[in-house]
């Protein structure tokens, strides 16, 4: 069949500076191929790896009738909002001819839900099933400036409260805003928490996966009374593949998002109107300074950037964040 007439499905990854988390989505997308060998499946990153988004995207418009962007994406901050419905503006210019469509991010869900509900269960196997009442549970995710994002983080730790035992599951964050994980355990040991079970809330390894789990060894190390558990990231789990697949059917189907109506253009308005034009809101594999007691000291440092832009500015509308400007992060002490 002429390439031209099928559709081609696009994941969108964010990528990163450490390969490995990188070829984990390469992986992912062979798998996915596999599972769906009808289906046109291609891969493109939006920053520190190839294929570039904006070249994969006119790609593949140029040679089907019809493009599904998929992002495979936890959260929905800069990037989900702003930079992927721009690069699709500026394809659909080029390419009138083709139908471009954009699905919504994998976002917070029962899916999801069950994901880390499986991790807790495995944890609390590894820690002999200790009493659940004195085992905290940190959910430990990227930080965003993008309320929105952190929101959606907050609403699946509340679901993982209601659907457990645990009396004291809390809400961390590895960059960008607050609070920490040292400082969240620091508060849960203080409360008699004699078990803590960290649950990474990440689909890919990276820089900020291995940094967790040096944090970890730290913290082990500077509570040497408190038995740890530590989860991994879920990005080969069957409710990703799952997900992916229901993200196309809706799309082929026209089911609409009301997440992100006219595929974010509101926010992009938003954006125009203050005088930015383009948003470029990379979230990168670093961390904020951090004022903790588990220190280590690589300087990984962390920029989140709006190309053209010094100050960072968040600019509400119709109750979302929208991040523009350039942060300087630094972390000396925090691994996270």
């Amino acid at each position: 069949m002429n390439p031209a007439h099928l559709d081609t499905i696009l994941i969108v990854g964010h990528g990163s500076r450490e390969d490995s988390g990188n070829q984990e989505i390469r992986e992912f997308t062979e798998q996915w191929r596999a599972r769906r060998p009808d289906w046109r499946i291609e891969l493109c990153f939006i920053e520190f790896a190839p294929p570039e988004m904006n070249a994969a995207l006119l790609k593949a418009a140029r040679t089907s009738s019809r493009v599904l962007v998929v992002p495979l994406i936890l959260n929905a901050a800069g990037h989900v909002k702003m930079e992927i419905p721009e690069a699709i503006e500026q394809a659909r210019l080029a390419c009138p001819q083709t139908d471009i469509l954009l699905a919504p991010h994998l976002t917070a869900c029962d899916p999801i839900l069950a994901i880390l509900k499986r991790r807790l269960r495995k944890a609390m196997n590894a820690l002999d099933m200790p009493d659940p009442s004195t085992t905290g549970v940190v959910v430990l995710g990227r930080g965003s400036s993008d309320r929105g994002a952190n929101g959606e983080m907050a609403k699946m730790v509340r679901w993982l409260q209601e659907e457990g035992d645990h009396e004291l599951v809390d809400l961390a964050f590895t960059g960008i805003t607050w609070p920490r994980l040292e400082k969240v355990v620091q508060r849960q040991v203080l409360l008699g928490m004699r078990q803590i079970v960290v649950l990474p809330y990440y689909l890919y390894t990276g820089t900020l996966m291995q940094r967790i789990h040096r944090q970890v060894a730290h913290l082990r190390v500077q509570y040497p009374q408190i038995r740890f558990a530590c989860g991994e990231h879920f990005g080969f789990e069957k409710e990703i593949f799952e997900l992916m697949d229901q993200r196309v059917e809706d799309l082929r189907a026209g089911v609409p998002d009301s997440r992100l109506p006219c595929d974010g253009c509101s926010y992009r308005e938003i954006a125009h109107d203050m005088g930015h034009g383009h948003s470029h809101a990379h979230t990168h594999d670093h961390a904020p300074h951090d004022h903790g007691h588990a220190h280590e000291h690589g300087h990984d440092h962390g920029h989140e950037h709006a190309h053209g832009h010094e100050n960072a500015h968040a600019h509400a509308h119709d109750g979302h964040a929208h991040e523009h400007g350039h942060h300087h992060e630094h972390a000396k002490g925090q691994p996270a």
